[in-house]
């Protein structure tokens, strides 16, 4: 675009998109009609990450409608067709219009100055949005085998966002995933000590038959466990790859163990990166006791067996951890194995997707006896 307006955080604009552009055409055109707004679900902006290169993907002045059964059906196309020719064609300085999806399916931001626009306000179902974004009905109760198949990226980007209207209990809605029930976040929590427990001496005996390659990729598989760890700690979802590093920064753990687990990514030798792995691991041992959810553990290091190699044992935690879970069904999983939740065991983005939560369900149901 020439000219380029100065950057408003997305979510922002969507507010204002709505509550100054949308909304007076909703009260103009269709007045009474019960509805709720919000922006959730995919998008950068959703989670507060957006900078002005997100511009470039799917990125502009959108909003979500969410509208009743009987009103979806009456109303949707009407609704569409009348922003199409109310909304302004530029909202803030950005362009109100959208292309056609390209083969990818991405819609940027065009510029019009005359006849209708091709907006972004998009109608939905309450039901029928959760169904297509998470592969779940909202008429029935989550149960555990739910909670470990729903992507850490998708629960964080349902709750994150902002509902800027709410006639229907949208905000109701989103706030049963606030977050993990108690047995389920303990489950997790234990899978991630076993996680650190069964790799933890690996990337030391990697290191010490010369294979420091191999040991400095099982040094990042544990710094990633660490600061997976850290989410769980602190009650947050933790987003995919790519703003997974922002996101933990802004963790109360962030500041303090970023600078531990770099020395470790960065170490030349598998002594370097053993190093700052045992101290990184003496932390997060300090804050898993500052929780109070097992009896206080023993947080130094020491060496595994008779070999040289500093460890926490983190299977200790987790068998800890895995003492305390008292739902039936989630201790049903536990026994099975701590594989964790569909983030934990899975590392495939393809299979974070809700086409195969049903799949992966069903090897969680079956543990449950």
């Amino acid at each position: 675009m020439n000219n380029e307006p100065t950057f408003i955080p997305g979510l922002e604009l969507a507010r204002r998109f709505y509550w100054e552009a949308v909304r007076p055409v909703l009260e103009a055109e269709f007045p009474g009609l019960r509805h709720s707004a919000a922006l959730i679900g995919t998008g950068s902006e959703v989670l507060g990450f957006d900078t002005p290169m997100s511009a470039d993907h799917h990125w502009g002045p959108r909003a979500m409608l969410f509208l009743a059964g009987p009103g979806y059906q009456q109303f949707r196309d009407a609704i569409y067709e009348r922003l199409r020719w109310k909304l302004p064609h530029r909202f803030l300085g950005y362009p109100v219009n959208f292309a056609e999806a390209d083969e990818h399916g991405v819609r940027l931001m065009e510029e019009s100055r005359t006849g209708p626009v091709n907006h972004r306000v998009e109608c939905f179902t309450l039901a029928g949005f959760f169904r297509h974004y998470l592969d779940f009905d909202i008429d029935g109760e989550i149960e555990s085998a739910d909670w470990l198949t729903f992507g850490e990226q998708k629960l964080r980007s349902i709750t994150a966002g902002e509902v800027f209207h709410d006639d229907l209990g949208l905000e109701a809605l989103r706030s049963r995933f606030t977050y993990y029930p108690s047995d389920v976040w303990l489950y997790m929590l234990a899978s991630g000590w076993q996680r650190i427990g069964q790799e933890e001496h690996l990337m030391w005996r990697a290191g010490h038959v010369g294979d420091e390659s191999g040991s400095t990729i099982i040094a990042g598989r544990l710094a990633r466990d660490v600061m997976r760890l850290c989410f769980l700690m602190e009650r947050q979802y933790a987003p995919y790859p790519k703003w997974f590093g922002t996101a933990f920064m802004r963790l109360a753990a962030g500041p303090e163990l970023a600078p531990i687990l770099r020395r470790a990514l960065r170490g030349e030798t598998y002594q370097e990166r053993g190093e700052a792995l045992a101290t990184a691991f003496e932390c997060i041992a300090a804050k898993h006791n500052a929780l109070e959810i097992t009896e206080p553990i023993a947080v130094t290091r020491s060496l595994f067996w008779s070999r040289p190699f500093q460890v926490i044992w983190g299977d200790r935690f987790a068998d800890a951890i895995s003492a305390q879970i008292s739902d039936p069904a989630v201790r049903s999983i536990a026994k099975r194995g701590l594989i964790g939740g569909i983030d934990q065991f899975g590392d495939s983005t393809d299979l974070l997707h809700s086409e195969w939560r049903q799949a992966v369900r069903a090897l969680y149901a079956s543990g449950i006896r």
